[in-house]
């Protein structure tokens, strides 16, 4: 008999949560108990998202004051940032696992937090026992976790071409790694603002963040924690693009003179599931994993140089970069097939 897990979710009206229901909904364990929100309380889920009509016919949105999600076995934050720290505390003690999709828990430094995230944080010790959850990086961990601070979309796109790399000892040491990154504009959530109307954002193409974007320390945390020297010459710049959704990261490193990054990539992500390393010279695209949980990663000499290399890693940022990773997470918390839920061909064209 497969193990069910009552699960509940709160936030079930931004693109993270809709995208976790609608992976949840293949998912044989998961048992979706309890969706909150706060204005469609009351409200049919099925009625409000056409697309879940005969999935989940029956689901209303309860009033969050009103849900009992301590009687869940894992509850989803899929809120906007400052939410979960005020609720998880209360959950953990109930035995309740957490999996965070919002930047409450990624942060250890609460210095650097508040200054980034502009709040005060509600629970600061209770940081320290969040498990990052990029599971190519951390997966015994991950295993043993109550809690899941699930990671940004940059950070998961960035970090995961440079992992392998960073581990092996394949870049040089003081060389600056510089990351140009884009993104579709569901990256932004599910809210009314002037610059994610279509007649701003799209036929249009521009950077931001460039003084100093909130997913930035983030990945120089998850920089520092794989190889010490790198963290501080990491540069990084997103920028928006007219998609719905996807997300580019085009990374340039130096090389150790006798490295070879694309057999030291090939060979980490050997046995991984939703890490794909393409052939020398092919580029991946954003369509190769719209809708799915995969990231692709490909690498290529940078012409006339003796040890310039730039590295391509794309995701689906709201499924790798967010709800899938998030499903990923569980179900290795739950001792589950790491690709339960998550076997996705990517959509086409």
């Amino acid at each position: 008999m497969n193990q069910m897990i009552k699960i509940g979710i709160v936030g079930a009206t931004g693109y993270t949560g809709v995208e976790l229901l609608r992976i949840l909904s293949n998912h044989p364990n998961a048992n979706i108990a309890v969706v909150t929100s706060r204005g469609d309380a009351g409200t049919k889920l099925c009625d409000m998202f056409p697309s879940l009509r005969g999935v989940y016919p029956d689901l209303l949105f309860t009033h969050p004051d009103e849900a009992k999600l301590d009687e869940c076995d894992l509850v989803f934050f899929a809120t906007p940032n400052g939410i979960a720290m005020t609720q998880t505390v209360e959950l953990l003690n109930k035995g309740v696992k957490v999996i965070d999709l919002s930047a409450d828990f990624r942060i250890r430094d609460i210095a650097t937090w508040e200054e980034w995230y502009k709040m005060t944080h509600a629970c600061p010790d209770t940081v320290k026992q969040a498990v990052y959850g990029l599971p190519e990086m951390n997966r015994d961990k991950i295993a043993k976790a109550q809690l899941i601070a699930n990671p940004g979309c940059y950070p998961t796109c960035v970090t995961l071409a440079l992992l392998p790399l960073l581990r092996a000892g394949c870049l040089k040491a003081n060389a600056p790694i510089i990351a140009d990154c884009k993104s579709g504009v569901s990256g932004a959530g599910r809210k009314g603002a002037v610059a994610n109307l279509l007649c701003e954002a799209g036929d249009n193409f521009k950077a931001y963040g460039a003084a100093g974007h909130r997913h930035l320390p983030e990945i120089k945390q998850n920089i520092g924690d794989i190889a010490s020297g790198f963290a501080d010459n990491f540069i990084f710049v997103p920028h928006l693009t007219p998609l719905i959704r996807g997300m580019h990261a085009t990374i340039y490193v130096q090389a150790e003179n006798a490295a070879n990054l694309h057999e030291t990539l090939l060979e980490f992500y050997s046995g991984s599931l939703f890490v794909d390393v393409l052939p020398c010279g092919v580029l991946p695209e954003t369509r190769s994993v719209r809708a799915s949980n995969f990231c692709r990663i490909g690498v290529v000499k940078a012409p006339q140089t003796d040890n310039a290399y730039i590295l391509f890693s794309v995701i689906d940022n709201l499924v790798k970069g967010a709800a899938g990773q998030a499903v990923q997470n569980m179900n290795i918390m739950f001792s589950l097939p790491e690709n339960e839920g998550l076997k996705i061909t990517p959509v086409l064209p």
